[in-house]
Formats: structure tokens, sequence, C-alpha cells
């Protein structure tokens, strides 16, 4: 409790500089930071994934494919892949 108290006191003590609370200020950064610093390791996690797919024999650029499509709504994807097929029947891809 003493260690709030004392952070209150220095964030009171704190004056804003240009109208911009610098605390608070350092506190948004501050958390960014080590939520870059999270979001940074969860990519070398994924990679890491990735590298283990691929070396179990699955395309990993279809894999990256799939995971865009499930995100998509249903009607999206359906959308998307009728205009796929149009836009390769105009330029005469169909089997």
């Amino acid at each position: 409790m003493a260690d709030v108290e004392n952070t209150q006191e220095t964030r009171q003590d704190t004056p804003d500089v240009g109208g911009i609370a610098a605390d608070r200020l350092r506190s948004f950064i501050e958390r960014i930071e080590r939520l870059e610093e999270e979001k940074a390791a969860l990519a070398g996690d994924v990679r890491e994934v990735f590298a283990e797919a691929k070396s179990s024999g699955f395309d990993t650029k279809i894999m990256r494919e799939i995971l865009k499509l499930r995100k998509m709504e249903k009607a999206d994807r359906q959308e998307q892949e009728e205009l796929l097929d149009l836009y390769k029947r105009a330029l005469g891809m169909e089997e």
C-alpha cells in the first residue's frame, strides 16, 4: 500500500508538461512497449509452429491462406471464391 501511495504522490508531484500529463503518457508508452515485446515473442512462436509444420511436409503458404479464410465470415468467403472463379473463367483458366 505504501508503494501505491508513493506512486500517487509521485504522479501528483510531476507537473504537466505543455498540458500533457507526463506520468500518464509514460504509463501508456511503457504498456505499449511491454505489449510489443509480447507480440514479438508470440510472432516467434508462430514462426516455430510454421517451421514445424513445414518440416512435417505441410505447405505453409496454403496454411496461411486457410488461416486467412477462417477469419472471414462465410458469406464474404463465398463471395471471394465466386469472384475468383469468375476471374479465372474470364482469363481462360477454368478446368
